[in-house]
């Protein structure tokens, strides 16, 4: 371990980071910036090429940032063999759900299975794929037993699972406290020498289970949060009342009250799925995660709500769903990026297309609909005018962008329906959902 501190220390440690994509493009950007070299793998040969030449592909990473990277030694490249290069490997892939909400860890094996061969004595291994607790130990550990390594001896296996928030302009890489967990006080040295070279404050856990469940516990505390605010504002809304009015005035409490907001449903890498991990590894144990599925139910419920919304807004108006013109605003998961993963909208879109809706979009992060491994439209980004506006039947606000016009689109929007809270005054014209 001294020899492996030593090189953090001088300066002189290669850090490899595995999936150059909202995680790992960030942490390259970090590790780049306090001056240790930095080697990047992704299996996408496109994104490779792109980011080589200094381009980003990410909206709210600039190309000059992955310019200056670059020009100061960055090198993306498909070619695992270069893992042996590397004095640390941090794996930033994506963990999904599969259709029957198993947690779908090949992603993860895919890249121990291309970097085992080319392992060499002295390397740390860290994960930051959300996963359920177990996974370095059950599922990383052996690759590096087969490889004939020893972890804390001859190779060191720690976990710290990513904490990136996209378009967040109040903390970043360097400022959101890391969670590590190693599989032996070595390992767990070895990564606290390696991300406290990079990061402000670094919180070292017990394990490597331990730290896996750290990210479990903060993304399901979200999840049925945003579960119970989107269960009261059905209930709100039967009721005749504005659940943003009341969550805002709830939140002017000092003490004991954390305000979430609700909205058609919830999206990310993180939220919709991470629940379910746990879920899963609880049955192993013999339990039924109740509370969290329930949470997860709603959730997943609230499109169709919005939907629903869309009929009787759209009745009231005399018109029939099917064939009217309707215009999404907003398709990425959260203000202001272009991130699409598990958006809601997406989900909203989908239902309106198969009740026979005309559907365009409206989203200046997202300029074309991107391919989805299980979603696509062959749709791109319309520019909002006082013409174009007025030409649908209805226009849904699904993601908030600040980008949006509002009082443009309050004025010629013959019907909103709004499941922001944007549009907030009494209309005949402005459904809330």
């Amino acid at each position: 371990m001294s020899d492996f501190a030593e090189r953090v220390r001088d300066g002189s440690a290669v850090v490899g980071i595995i999936g150059l994509g909202y995680v790992g493009i960030p942490l390259a950007l970090r590790v780049k910036e306090v001056g240790l070299p930095v080697l990047g793998f992704d299996i996408d040969a496109d994104r490779v090429a792109a980011l080589n030449i200094g381009q980003s592909p990410i909206r709210h990473i600039s190309d000059d940032r992955i310019a200056s990277m670059r020009a100061n030694g960055f090198e993306a490249t498909d070619d695992f063999v270069r893992v042996a290069e590397c004095d640390a490997l941090l794996i930033c892939v994506p963990t999904p759900l599969d259709k029957t909400r198993e947690p779908d860890l090949s992603f993860v094996t895919a890249t121990m299975e291309a970097i085992a061969p080319h392992l060499r004595d002295g390397q740390m291994i860290s994960l930051e794929s959300t996963t359920w607790p177990g996974t370095t130990r059950e599922i990383l550990l052996p690759y590096l037993e087969r490889a004939g390594h020893v972890a804390g001896e001859t190779a060191y296996l720690v976990y710290s699972p990513e904490r990136e928030d996209p378009g967040n302009r109040a903390f970043n890489t360097q400022t959101i406290p890391k969670i590590v967990g190693g599989y032996t006080p070595a390992c767990l040295k070895a990564g606290l020498a390696l991300y406290g070279a990079f990061i402000d404050k670094v919180v070292p856990v017990s394990s490597t289970d331990a730290a896996e469940m750290v990210k479990l516990l903060e993304n399901i505390h979200r999840s049925i949060n945003i579960g119970m605010v989107n269960e009261m504002k059905v209930l709100t809304d039967r009721m005749g009342l504005d659940l943003f009015e009341i969550v805002d005035a709830a939140a002017t409490k000092p003490f004991g009250f954390t305000p979430y907001y609700p909205g058609p449903g919830i999206g990310g890498h993180c939220i919709p799925i991470d629940p379910f991990y746990l879920t899963w590894k609880a049955r192993e144990y013999g339990l039924h995660t109740r509370f969290i599925e329930l949470a997860g139910e709603i959730n997943a419920g609230m499109p169709r709500y919005v939907v629903d919304k869309v009929v009787r807004a759209l009745n009231g108006a005399g018109k029939s769903l099917k064939g009217a013109k309707i215009l999404a605003l907003g398709i990425a998961y959260k203000r202001d990026v272009d991130d699409m993963r598990e958006s809601p909208s997406v989900f909203v879109m989908e239902h309106l297309r198969d009740w026979g809706a005309a559907l365009s979009y409206s989203d200046p992060n997202v300029p074309v609909f991107p391919t989805m491994r299980e979603h696509q439209f062959d749709l791109a980004s319309i520019d909002l005018t006082p013409e174009t506006l007025a030409g649908f039947d209805a226009v849904i606000l699904l993601t908030d962008h600040t980008d949006f016009d509002y009082d443009m689109i309050r004025q010629h929007a013959p019907l909103i329906i709004d499941t922001r809270g944007k549009f907030r005054e009494g209309s005949d014209k402005i459904v809330r959902a």
